[in-house]
C-alpha cells in the first residue's frame, strides 16, 4: 500500500513544485532565446532543443507491486497494470489542485515512485509571447521562427488518446488523457474564442444559446460578488473585463466592453480553488457546441450543463416548459467520425436527479405540478436550423424517436462529454411548438423570454450547487470511463 494523505498530499504538493520549476525554466529560456533573435539576431544553438532547454516537463508514474493491483471502485485515480504511466504537463500551477487531487490518490493507495524531467515535446513559441512586452514580434515572419524555434506542430496534436486509437509503444502508459501540447492548444483557443483569460474558467460550466441568459447572469453575479458574505471573488467577463466588490457600475462596464468581437463569449463568477460557475453562450449549432467542449476538456470541469431553448414536440408541452433529457437522437454529424452513432450517450443519474431537484426547489411547486411542467425524453439535435422546410420527413424522424424537443446543441454537448469524459447534463426550456403552429415570432418569444430566462438559469446554478455539496463524491460516472483509461481523471 502507499502512504497516509498526509504524507501523500505533501508528496504530490512536491511533485508539482519541481514541475513547475522545470517549467518556468523551459519557458524562461524559450522567451530569453526569442529575445536574443529578435533583438540582436542571435540564434539559438541546435542543441537547445535537443538537450531539453525548451521542453514540457515530463512526469512519469513507476508502478511496479509484487503482486495484482488492487480493486479500487472508483472511476479514476487508479492503477490497473504494472508499468511506468506517462505525460507531459503544461502550465503546473494552473493545474496545481488537480494534479494534487490525481497524485495523492495514487500516492495513497499504491506504492509507486514519480520521476520528472525534461520531455522530447518542445513548448512552441507562440505559447510564450503572453505578457512579453520586450519582444517585438515584426522582426521576424513566422515562417523565419519556425525554423530556428519550436512551433505548434499539429502532427504532435491530437485526440487518438481520448478516442481510443492510440497503440500502446510497449514501453509505457499514458497517465493523462492530454498531454502537454495538446492542453496548450485547447488553452490558447479558449482565450480566443471566449474573450477571457484562460486562468480564469471554472471547475462548473453552463452552456446557453442565448445572450439573455448572460443578462441575467451578470445581473445574479454582480450582485454575488457585492455581497459580504459571497463565497465568491470576481466576475471574469468576455472583453478581458475583471469585476471586484468595489467596482463601479459594475454592470455597464461589462456591457460596454469588446464582448461582440468573441465568437462564444464567456463569464466566470470565481471562487476559491476554481469552484466557481463558468456561463459560456456558444450560440446557436452543433460546430460551436464541438469547437468550445474540444477545448474545454483540457482543464477537466467536474461537469457541463446544457440550459438553452428548444422546440416543443408534443401537442401538451406549453411555452415554458422544461425539457430534461434522457437520451440524445444525434442528427447533428459533428461528431460522427469520433464517436461513431452506434455508441450509446447515457443519461448520467447524479446529474439527472440534481437538475430535477434543482426544478423543484427554483419553482416552488410541488411534485406533482413540476411533473406537468417538466418533461423527461428524447431531444433530438439538428445540424440544420431550417428543418422545417423538409417537415415531412423530419416529423416522421421525430415520431419514431419518441422525441419530444429539437435544439441544435444538447446531443453535440452530451456525446462530447462522454467522449472526453467530463460529466453532462441538459435542461432545456420549450421557446416554440413548430409541429403546432406556434413557430418563434418576435412578439410571443419576447413575452416567454421575460417570463422564463431568470427562473432556467436560477435552476442551473442550483443544480451546480447539488452537484458540488449533495453530489460530490458521486459525480465522476464510472459510465464514462473504458476498461483500459490512463489514471488521471
Amino acid at each position: 500500500m502507499g502512504m497516509t494523505s498526509t504524507d501523500a498530499t505533501a508528496r504530490a504538493a512536491q511533485c508539482v513544485d519541481e514541475l513547475s520549476k522545470h517549467y518556468n525554466t523551459s519557458v524562461t529560456g524559450l522567451r530569453t532565446a526569442l529575445a536574443a533573435y529578435l533583438n540582436q539576431g542571435i540564434t539559438p544553438e541546435k542543441g537547445d532543443q535537443l538537450d531539453g532547454a525548451f521542453s514540457y516537463p515530463k512526469l512519469s508514474i513507476i508502478y511496479k507491486p509484487d503482486g495484482p493491483p488492487p480493486q479500487i471502485s472508483r472511476s479514476f485515480g487508479k492503477l490497473s497494470a504494472s508499468g511506468i504511466y506517462v505525460t507531459t504537463i503544461t502550465n503546473p500551477e494552473l493545474f496545481r489542485n488537480y494534479l494534487i487531487e490525481q497524485l495523492v490518490l495514487l500516492f495513497c493507495d499504491y506504492d509507486v515512485e514519480y520521476r520528472i524531467g525534461p520531455s522530447d515535446q518542445d513548448i512552441p513559441y507562440s505559447y510564450v509571447l503572453d505578457g512579453a512586452g520586450d519582444l517585438d514580434m515584426n522582426k521576424a515572419s513566422p515562417s523565419e521562427l519556425a525554423e530556428l524555434f519550436p512551433y505548434a506542430d499539429l502532427v504532435s496534436v491530437g485526440d487518438e488518446l481520448a478516442d481510443g486509437e492510440m497503440e500502446p509503444d510497449g514501453l509505457t502508459l499514458p497517465l493523462s488523457l492530454f498531454d502537454a501540447p495538446r492542453t496548450d492548444y485547447s488553452l490558447f483557443r479558449l482565450r480566443h474564442y471566449t474573450g477571457t483569460p484562460f486562468e480564469d474558467f471554472q471547475q462548473f460550466i453552463l452552456f446557453t444559446n442565448y445572450h439573455r441568459y448572460v443578462d441575467e447572469f451578470v445581473k445574479w453575479a454582480v450582485d454575488e460578488v457585492q455581497k459580504d458574505d459571497s463565497p465568491y471573488e470576481a466576475l471574469s467577463a468576455a472583453g478581458f473585463v475583471s469585476i471586484k466588490a468595489d467596482t463601479p457600475d459594475a454592470v455597464q462596464t461589462i456591457n460596454a466592453a469588446p464582448w461582440r468581437k468573441y465568437q462564444m463569449p464567456a463569464y466566470h463568477l470565481k471562487a476559491a480553488g476554481g469552484r466557481g460557475v463558468t456561463l459560456v453562450n456558444i450560440g446557436v449549432g452543433p460546430s460551436n457546441a464541438k469547437n468550445i467542449t474540444d477545448h474545454l476538456a483540457v482543464l477537466r470541469p467536474q461537469c457541463w450543463l446544457m440550459i438553452g431553448h428548444c422546440g416543443g414536440l408534443r401537442q401538451s408541452q406549453r411555452l415554458g416548459d422544461y425539457v430534461l433529457a434522457h437520451a440524445y437522437l444525434r442528427d447533428d454529424h459533428v461528431l460522427d467520425n469520433c464517436l461513431p452513432l452506434v455508441i450509446p450517450v447515457p443519461p448520467l443519474a447524479e446529474i439527472q436527479t440534481a437538475l430535477q431537484e434543482a426544478t423543484r426547489r427554483v419553482s416552488g411547486e410541488s411534485s406533482d405540478k413540476i411533473k406537468s411542467r417538466l418533461r423527461t425524453g428524447t431531444v433530438v439535435t439538428k445540424d440544420d436550423r431550417n428543418w422545417e422546410l423538409r417537415y415531412s420527413a423530419e416529423a416522421r424522424l421525430f415520431n419514431k424517436s419518441r422525441a419530444i424537443a429539437v435544439d441544435m446543441e444538447s446531443a453535440t454537448i452530451a456525446a462530447n462529454g462522454f467522449r472526453l469524459r467530463v460529466p453532462y447534463g441538459t435542461l432545456l426550456c420549450v421557446s416554440d411548438k413548430p409541429l403546432h403552429g406556434e413557430i418563434k415570432l418576435p412578439g410571443a418569444a419576447n413575452v416567454f423570454y421575460e417570463r422564463s430566462i431568470a427562473e432556467h438559469l436560477r435552476i442551473g446554478l442550483e443544480t451546480i450547487n447539488i452537484l458540488k455539496t449533495d453530489v460530490a463524491n458521486a459525480l465522476h460516472s464510472r459510465k464514462l470511463r473504458a476498461f483500459n483509461e490512463p489514471p488521471f481523471r
